[in-house]
């Protein structure tokens, strides 16, 4: 029978059991340390952990050619093959807790996985920065672009990712969709997909400060009430005035229901879906006026007359409302990229260009603090620049 040649100090160990059908079975014993604790006795407890890897290798235990002996040989070899190669990856983790099991793992595979058991209200967020990535590879690395182990994202790649992200991408949006691919490489790291972060010490800038999507102007705003065509989807189209008109987020505005007006006082309540949970500003209140009230409708009622609660806007999803409101934009002769959210954008700017407090701005869009606010003010001044210089040239003689 073959005998095992192990050191006492190798971590993993080759060890071999003898199975009920006379074989042996080679698998790796890995040495994770040791913890203690005091009993109720007041003993010190010591247990050392210990992990079992089978390979799937058997031996035979009484060979009794020499094909069958050099088999055994063969068999051993590679074992103590894997178990140098296993020990190495062991080492390369100081923790000694993780056990590679993913090698071949293809992280295009494990990122879609992550998006499926995914619940929170980013998810959106989540999706682009799968599909970012592999736009990337596509462009980038095609030798990639349908199959990357973990271990072939290195940080040259990452580096590079970030500044493809930044070509694409306006202002903070970059910086939110290499958060959320971050996120994903955080969890891969907690689950052994990863011995370390090949995000670390890798960051994409952004002018917090900035405001660079683009914005509706108050004509232009009219322009596109003004602007109706059959077809046009009646809901999507008083869901974006109504944003245009009190800065909210399509998130927020899918989600109002007629239990958040107070018709006497005129007022809208609601809780942000962004920040609901994670600031105490994420209440917001917003006064509303008879056209903004008339955009709401009266609250329904029952065959008997009693009020019901529901949905204040019927709206399909986020993509079927873009593609809506780029139509709409298009028909009304408008020539800049608006998205929903340039809604909250333009209703920031105009307010503040018509002589509105930053305060009062900040607490209509639920800001926290007035950081977050700051950049519409520069966009306001930029505009009274532009402003001043459409004026024809002066000349003095």
């Amino acid at each position: 029978m073959a005998k095992l040649a192990v050191k006492t100090k190798e971590n993993p160990k080759l060890q071999q059991s003898t199975l009920s059908d006379g074989r042996i079975s080679l698998h790796l014993e890995y040495y994770l340390g040791r913890h203690q604790w005091i009993d109720e006795a007041g003993k010190v407890k010591v247990k050392h952990d210990r992990k079992k890897e089978t390979l799937n290798l058997y031996l035979l235990s009484n060979p009794r050619t020499a094909q069958e002996r050099q088999s055994n040989n063969q068999i051993l070899q590679l074992a103590q093959e894997i178990r140098n190669e296993k020990e190495q990856e062991l080492k390369k983790d100081k923790t000694g807790k993780r056990l590679s099991k993913t090698k071949n793992l293809n992280f295009l595979d494990y990122f879609q996985t992550y998006i499926d058991n995914y619940t929170k209200q980013d998810i959106r967020n989540v999706q682009l920065a799968n599909n970012r990535f592999k736009d990337f590879l596509k462009n980038k690395y095609p030798l990639y672009r349908t199959t990357i182990k973990p271990d072939q994202i290195s940080k040259d790649m990452i580096t590079d990712f970030v500044d493809y992200l930044q070509s694409k991408s306006k202002g903070d949006g970059a910086k939110s969709i290499y958060q959320r691919f971050k996120k994903v490489i955080n969890h891969g790291v907690e689950h052994d997909i990863f011995i370390k972060s090949p995000c670390a010490g890798i960051k994409c800038q952004s002018d917090d400060q900035a405001l660079r999507k683009d914005i509706l102007s108050i004509d232009e705003i009219e322009n596109l009430i003004s602007t109706q065509y059959s077809g046009q989807n009646p809901e999507i189209r008083r869901a974006f005035i109504f944003c245009l008109y009190t800065g909210i987020r399509f998130c927020d505005v899918v989600e109002l229901r007629y239990k958040n007006v107070d018709y006497s006082n005129k007022l809208l309540s609601f809780e942000q879906v962004k920040t609901k949970g994670h600031s105490s500003s994420s209440g917001v209140i917003i006064p509303l006026n008879d056209g903004l009230i008339s955009l709401i409708g009266e609250q329904p009622k029952d065959e008997a007359g009693c009020i019901i609660d529901g949905f204040i806007f019927h709206l399909p999803s986020h993509t079927m409302c873009l593609k809506a409101l780029r139509h709409w934009t298009k028909r009304a002769g408008i020539n800049k990229h608006i998205t929903w959210h340039c809604a909250r954008h333009s209703f920031a700017v105009n307010i503040l260009n018509n002589g509105a407090n930053i305060k009062t701005v900040a607490s209509l869009l639920g800001h926290s603090g007035l950081k977050h606010t700051e950049k519409y003010t520069r966009a306001v001044d930029s505009l009274k620049e532009a402003a001043i210089n459409s004026l024809p040239r002066l000349k003095i003689s």
